[in-house]
């Protein structure tokens, strides 16, 4: 049978299409849980810092220091990983990268001494890198150009959960046990590498339309990264905006982690104890971060234009981050006012007072709209990185936008902690947390910026890539041809 009635038949059977539609689905799933995954260890720390830094016998400041550094570690890490991963097969890397923290993360819950911790931490740190980098290679080889505003939103919302996930395993079960947490994503990982086992292998630049008849004839697109085309992925306007904008942006995002703390404090100052405050500002931090959900409707909305607009994606990413500055500056100076905790659970605390307590539910409200204005950034980002570049240097360019991303964010949560410990010799907690966080709202302006200047660039990046996989796709099926025949 000829390759191309193979291609059509494996397409026009009910059950093998059924088969194989099931086992893909699938897939997607995995990845997006493992993308989660990695995010919950990145965010398990920071809402237990106070229990943590006693039990070390170091200060607050001292943890804000592994957070950031191993913030930094895991963006470093990813480039390696992602230029990896673009040039072999994807998914031992995954594997191998996903037991790494899974154990650095074990040992974490092990270590007996400040600068044990740190060094699981940076251990953890390098395996975390390759879960994003690469999984994002994967997953936008499962997408067809005009869907991935949407897809993109679930991967990164995936992201998103997985740091609500982190905030709210850590407040919920390291109040008593600062190491139950770290013991119990160490088997989840451990867990998720075995799932690996049982993906589909899916093929590079699959889901590019331009490439179809590679696909149809048989073949495979063969193409690999080299040492040779990283001045010419940096040189590409939109990816050098894309890459730049992580600076000032993670700035902002990574003192967000600073949130849990900020609401721990609010308690403490209505007079719960310390166990119960971190419960509550665990709670409190994810309920108001509910509105990264909303990431869909960007991307969505970022589909939509980009039909109509070569630079559709990037203004959804202007417009949504500059739109959310002033309510965020709101919400952290916002009055939140809890009952006396007689007793009961924070669970209880804050979920019966969301309804009864106007100014918490004001808060709520404003925390929504904020996140649901920022997150249009996430998926337009994820998605304008598929579109202007080919499939063999997307895992690449995404990690050196996660590298910039991570100084961005270790700077911002590194900085912050100094702020805050600054201020507070004029503005006891909770005033010197918030305006802290305030102050740092200011590095989304020129993210923003950038954001509008990767729409002036997209179109012609976008044709360029597009023009060159049609090439590609043309001269492999034709040296595929013999002389006076046919592909099929």
């Amino acid at each position: 049978m000829k390759p191309l009635t193979r291609a059509v038949e494996w397409r026009t059977s009910p059950r093998r299409w059924l088969g194989v539609s099931v086992h893909r689905v699938y897939s997607v799933v995995v990845f997006i849980i493992l993308a989660s995954l990695d995010n919950v260890a990145i965010s398990l720390v920071p809402p237990l810092y106070s229990p943590i830094s006693r039990a070390l016998g170091v200060g607050e400041g001292a943890l804000g220091v592994v957070t950031a550094i191993g913030y930094l570690v895991t963006a470093v890490a990813a480039v390696l990983w992602a230029y990896a991963g673009d040039r072999t097969d994807r998914k031992p890397v995954l594997m191998i990268g996903t037991l790494i923290w899974a154990i650095g993360t074990a040992g974490s819950a092990l270590a007996g001494g400040y600068w044990t911790f740190l060094l699981m931490q940076l251990f953890a740190a390098v395996g975390l890198g390759a879960v994003g980098s690469v999984g994002f290679s994967v997953v936008s080889d499962l997408i067809s150009p005009k869907r991935r505003g949407l897809v993109m939103s679930l991967w990164g919302l995936s992201q998103g959960v997985g740091t609500l996930a982190g905030v709210l395993v850590a407040s919920q079960l390291g109040g008593a046990n600062w190491k139950t947490p770290f013991w119990v994503l160490a088997a989840l990982g451990v867990t998720a590498s075995i799932l690996y086992f049982t993906t589909a292998d899916i093929r590079r630049g699959q889901s590019e339309p331009d490439l179809a008849a590679v696909f149809a004839a048989g073949e495979e697109y063969e193409h690999r990264i080299s040492r040779a085309d990283l001045p010419g992925i940096v040189a590409r306007r939109t990816n050098v905006w894309l890459i730049l904008q992580g600076l000032t942006a993670q700035a902002a995002f990574g003192s967000l982690v600073w949130l849990p703390r900020l609401f721990q404090a609010r308690a403490e100052a209505q007079g719960y104890d310390e166990r119960t405050a971190i419960a509550v500002g665990g709670l409190l931090a994810t309920l108001f971060q509910l509105g990264g959900v909303l990431s869909i409707v960007g991307g969505l909305i970022g589909d939509r234009w980009q039909r109509r607009d070569g630079g559709g994606r990037a203004k959804v990413a202007a417009i949504g981050i500059l739109a959310g500055i002033p309510l965020y500056v709101l919400l952290f100076f916002a009055p939140i006012g809890l009952p006396d905790p007689e007793g009961r659970g924070a669970l209880a605390i804050v979920l019966g007072s969301l309804f009864t307590s106007p100014s918490l539910l004001g808060a709520f409200l404003l925390a929504l709209v904020a996140l649901a204005l920022t997150s249009a950034n996430s998926p337009n980002w994820f998605a304008l990185i598929a579109d202007v570049n080919p499939p063999e240097h997307r895992g690449t360019v995404y990690s050196l936008g996660n590298l910039v991303n991570g100084v961005g964010r270790a700077a911002g949560n590194g900085l912050v902690g100094v702020v805050f410990a600054a201020l507070a010799r004029a503005f006891p907690p909770p005033a010197n947390l918030a305006i802290g966080l305030a102050a740092f709202q200011v590095f989304f302006i020129p993210t923003g910026v950038m954001y509008w200047l990767a729409s002036r660039t997209s179109p012609a990046d976008i044709d360029e890539v597009h023009a060159l996989l049609r090439a590609r796709a043309s001269q492999e099926v034709s040296s595929r041809t013999p002389a006076g025949g046919s592909a099929g």
